[in-house]
């Protein structure tokens, strides 16, 4: 199948609705030999290039006036290798896909986010995460890279093979070239048992340290407005399998997260004062639960509310000082916030531009309904990160420049070097790596 080349008439626009771009022209390569011909062709052309996923990043990380790349044809499972237990996969595979395959084969990813959505080259490329005492992000999970560099080489990078491109590549932000296949360590399909329990604000942050020792997977959701949490502790289990039952998962997950949360959310924007009381509410809504199931049906939930969100990465000592701020800033100022506040955990890892590269990192994430003006929430809130040496998630809104970022990344410099190397004319560059990266 030959790639397909199209003139582009209308705007391609990001999943919440914040990103807007109008290429030159579009294609669908449905090889890696088409991917790199494409990006010869845009050489010559004198035109930019970006690959896009499925635009779950809130930035304008993937946004192009030149040569948008669709990698909906590079899709699927190259090989299993069961000797050196990974999966090589193509770049434009969504995760969901993955994960459902996987099980499928009785194996596994270590870790994963709480959405699977995203293909695996833009979720790995953004830093997309779960939550961890001792398992990191997805990139960390990688063991090879294959990526179409500015020239239209074809590059395969592992720890042997190019191991300065595969040390960077990892999170790579779009910057180094395209990735076409990424190779991902996997292990035998194992049980999660997942206890979701309500928790005082004050209990939460008070234990936070020990919540996160003693679980292999921590993570909870703050309700602004209220004193009101709920935890997430999910731990390996020799079983039996017991799966939430349909009408219970229904009802918390569909009915409760989604559509009643949907309508909160649009009367909340609708009429901001009655936040508060519709936050009481939500808080007290979803009760204690204990289920036992595969990887990806504890890590990920449906999400089908829209929203945007910000996210900042903290040393972990600092995120219980960082949350109670964020607790006293909204509820001292007239904010009324709908979506609850979400706190995770990774460990240190050795990834240039992770937001956990050397660092034992907590995750403070906030989010604002589709449509709700976000600015000045944000704004204050990335006072507060920045003011504990916060490094924001590469693919949710901030606004960090290079100069910044240049000193909360140790290894920022060596990253620089590998893109003037790879990429001197910025074949992969747009104004969102302008800023993060400078030019």
């Amino acid at each position: 199948m030959r790639s397909t080349r199209t003139g582009s008439s209308s705007p391609w626009r990001n999943w919440a609705g914040t990103v807007e771009s109008r290429p030159a022209r579009e294609a669908g390569p449905a090889s890696a030999e088409e991917l790199a011909d494409e990006v010869r062709r845009a050489a010559e052309d004198g035109l930019r290039v970006k690959t896009v996923g499925t635009g779950h990043s809130f930035t304008s990380i993937a946004a192009t006036d030149g040569l948008l790349i669709r990698p909906d044809l590079l899709t699927g499972i190259r090989r299993i290798d069961r000797d050196s237990m990974t999966v090589t996969v193509e770049s434009g595979t969504p995760l969901k896909r993955l994960n459902v395959a996987l099980a499928r084969e009785g194996l596994s990813l270590t870790n994963m986010g709480d959405i699977m959505e995203q293909t695996v080259a833009g979720a790995t490329s953004t830093g997309t995460h779960g939550t961890g005492r001792d398992s990191a992000s997805i990139a960390a999970q990688i063991r090879s890279l294959e990526l179409v560099t500015a020239d239209g080489e074809l590059l395969t990078c592992s720890e042997k093979e190019n191991p300065e491109v595969f040390a960077a590549a990892r999170i790579g932000l779009g910057a180094l070239g395209v990735i076409t296949a990424i190779t991902f360590a996997v292990e035998p399909l194992f049980l999660l048992t997942a206890r979701e329990e309500p928790m005082s604000f004050d209990r939460v942050t008070s234990e936070f340290d020990a919540l996160h020792a003693e679980n292999e997977h921590f993570e909870f959701y703050w309700f602004p407005h209220t004193d009101n949490c709920n935890t997430k502790r999910n731990n390996r289990s020799a079983g039996p399998e017991a799966p939430l039952g349909r009408l219970s998962a229904w009802v918390d997950d569909e009915l409760l997260s989604n559509g009643v949360f949907q309508l909160a959310c649009s009367l909340g924007r609708a009429v901001p004062p009655v936040v508060p009381s519709i936050a009481k509410l939500s808080s007290r809504a979803l009760s204690a639960r204990t289920y036992t199931d595969i990887p990806y049906k504890v890590f990920t939930s449906p999400r089908r509310v829209r929203f945007v969100e910000m996210e900042y990465a903290l040393p972990r000592e600092a995120a219980v000082a960082a949350l109670r701020e964020l607790k006293a800033m909204i509820e001292s100022s007239p904010l009324k916030i709908s979506f609850p506040v979400e706190v995770r955990t990774a460990p240190a890892d050795d990834i240039a531009l992770s937001t956990a590269s050397d660092r034992e990192t907590a995750y403070i994430a906030v989010h604002v309904y589709k449509g709700t003006p976000y600015r000045g929430y944000f704004n204050a809130v990335e006072r507060i990160m920045t003011a504990h040496g916060g490094r924001p998630h590469w693919g949710k809104v901030h606004t960090r420049d290079a100069a910044y970022l240049s000193e909360a990344y140790p290894r920022f410099g060596e990253f620089i070097a590998l893109r003037d190397r790879l990429d001197p004319d910025r074949r992969f560059g747009n104004d969102y790596l302008r800023r993060v990266l400078g030019d």
